[in-house]
């Protein structure tokens, strides 16, 4: 564990220290843990932007995309006169406005094996903020290969999805053994097509930035092997118990 906290961080993280599940021993934890960000659009905004707040030590993001128009009413580091600029750079230029002692390493490219394998052996935890399929199995599987802690989110209209999936536990399902791949398309996650609510956006990211948190600090039950369902329309939440398949990678 790294030296004592220093009196200006203390003062700035002073609201959760106090909480006895953190304490100062919480807090250096905090500012040890390296995440990594996939996505950085309405999911990854928040998540990185709380994560941040917290005083996570590195934070990696990954997105080859730039900032348009129609993101700005779910995607909360972008505005207006970051239209056309990379996603990644307009990101790290605000949250380190939020917290200058964030380590944070951006990765302007669009996701592959090749370049993912390598950048993710330097983290501690993942987080999939993507919104297609070929993605969202890619960092499964290779997150199942190092055994990395995943929180994966979804969202459409006014639904989210969250799974937390533990692979330092071999009993633990993969996100292959809920969504198969022969039966899926991403029309499911098009927001061009579907629409989403930003406020669904903002609220599926925050509390994958909590399960994050949580996983860090050992604390509070999470979601190892069963799906969070939240109908944010209606204000119905479900848990429900993901079995692992007789045939996927996981087994």
């Amino acid at each position: 564990m790294s030296k004592d906290l220093s009196k200006k961080e203390i003062d700035k993280f002073s609201r959760q220290i106090i909480l006895k599940n953190i304490g100062p021993l919480g807090q250096k934890k905090i500012l040890n843990s390296k995440v990594l960000i996939i996505g950085m659009g309405g999911l990854g905004c928040p998540v990185a932007e709380f994560l941040t707040r917290a005083g996570i030590g590195t934070l990696g993001i990954i997105d080859h995309d730039s900032v348009s128009l129609s993101n700005i009413h779910r995607q909360t580091l972008y505005n207006e006169k970051d239209i056309k600029k990379p996603k990644v750079k307009i990101a790290k230029k605000k949250l380190k406005k939020i917290n200058s002692k964030t380590k944070i390493n951006i990765f302007n490219l669009k996701l592959n094996k090749s370049a993912f394998e390598e950048i993710i052996k330097n983290y501690d935890y993942i987080v999939d903020g993507t919104d297609n399929f070929e993605s969202k199995f890619l960092i499964n599987d290779l997150s199942l290969k190092y055994k990395k802690f995943l929180v994966t989110g979804a969202i459409s209209k006014f639904d989210g999805h969250i799974f937390t999936l533990n692979f330092t536990n071999k009993k633990n399902p993969c996100l292959r053994c809920f969504y198969q791949e022969d039966k899926i398309t991403d029309e499911i996650l098009n927001r061009e097509f579907e629409g989403i609510l930003g406020t669904v956006a903002g609220i599926v990211g925050t509390l994958q930035a909590n399960e994050i948190l949580k996983k860090i600090l050992n604390v509070g039950q999470n979601l190892d092997g069963f799906i969070l369902i939240l109908d944010l329309l209606n204000l119905n939440f479900r848990k429900a118990k993901i079995n692992k398949r007789k045939k996927c990678k996981c087994k």
